[in-house]
């Protein structure tokens, strides 16, 4: 059949090719964004995943070893190369400053060798940045003057504590997360040890359980599990992972695990006893910061709906009084 008989065929049912040109373009760039990300990404579906891993679950499950020695990415590895020669004015003169640094890094996850001298060498080109950054921009908007020296130097002093500002940030969320995620891991601790494993065998399975849902405190059992694995006493593993997460609680479950190992007692009750006393610290805390909220929705309150109320509120009548103590004025 020819093509014009069939267009007037088309026109004739009434049909608009004109119509439903954006619809088409609209699908076909639609039809190549859907090719481009299923080419490139190359990922199953979630679902599918899910279900391959409940049927051949030891193909998925992330291991000890793999969650404890995670490799660098790329950009790691040239920060690595680089910022050596940068870190090399900071770097702090005593061995007391350093392990303090080194502390600091580790409560935020930077546990590397080099970790110290990317640090420093970020703030030191954070510096720089600053200072180039802030000052061409000021030289700029008011030439060669005071003014915008000054602002380089405020600038270039923002960036070099930046880096700082970044470690607290991932420190302190850091922490949390393990705060919140402790009491779940020492109740599969507290099943795990009742089941008749022991405490090495418990910690690799809390490692590979915790892996997806809290992958931080999974890294901190699986690194301590390495340590195990590599003849270090159990109760200096512990007391470093206290230490190195920076989080009072854990410090308090290596303790509360080193004295029940050294007097016999029943590990099993004692983490539970822990896990009770970090859930009642846990709800403690939620309610805590319940009771705050109603303060801190004083400042909000006043300084933006309060004004808004009050000029819907009173406007009215304040108008009516103007008009009523000052005709001229309103009639004017």
């Amino acid at each position: 059949m020819d093509h014009n008989v069939i267009l007037d065929i088309f026109v004739a049912q009434g049909f608009d090719a004109v119509a439903i040109v954006p619809y088409a373009v609209f699908g076909m760039f639609a039809a190549i964004a859907f090719l481009i990300l299923e080419r490139f990404s190359g990922a199953k579906p979630r679902s599918v995943q899910r279900l391959e891993e409940f049927t051949r679950p030891q193909r998925h499950r992330v291991t000890v070893e793999e969650l404890a020695e995670r490799r660098p990415n790329r950009f790691t590895e040239v920060l690595e190369k680089t910022t050596p020669a940068f870190a090399k004015p900071l770097e702090p003169k005593s061995e007391v400053e350093m392990g303090r640094l080194k502390q600091r890094l580790a409560e935020a996850g930077f546990r590397g060798d080099k970790a110290v001298q990317i640090f420093l060498g970020l703030k030191f080109l954070s510096l720089l940045a600053g200072f180039v950054l802030g000052g061409s921009v000021m030289v700029g908007l008011w030439g060669l003057s005071r003014n915008a020296t000054t602002s380089a130097i405020i600038a270039a002093g923002l960036g070099f504590y930046l880096p700082d500002l970044v470690v607290a940030f991932v420190s302190r969320r850091r922490k949390e997360a393990i705060f919140l995620s402790l009491p779940d891991a020492l109740d599969l601790l507290v099943v795990c040890v009742e089941a008749g494993l022991g405490l090495d065998q418990a910690m690799r399975k809390v490692t590979e359980e915790l892996a997806s849902s809290h992958p931080v405190i999974a890294k901190e059992f699986a690194l301590a599990n390495l340590q195990l694995q590599m003849g270090r006493p159990r109760a200096e593993v512990l007391h470093e992972m206290g230490v190195r997460t920076g989080v009072q609680d854990m410090r308090a479950l290596a303790a509360v695990i080193v004295q029940a190992e050294k007097f016999g007692s029943s590990i099993a009750q004692a983490l539970r006893a822990q896990s009770h006393a970090m859930r009642t610290r846990r709800r403690q805390l939620a309610e805590e910061r319940a009771q705050k909220t109603a303060v801190k929705l004083i400042f909000p309150l006043v300084l933006f709906i309060f004004p808004g109320i009050f000029v819907v509120l009173v406007g009215p009548a304040a108008i009516t009084m103007i008009r009523e103590l000052f005709p001229r004025m309103a009639g004017g």
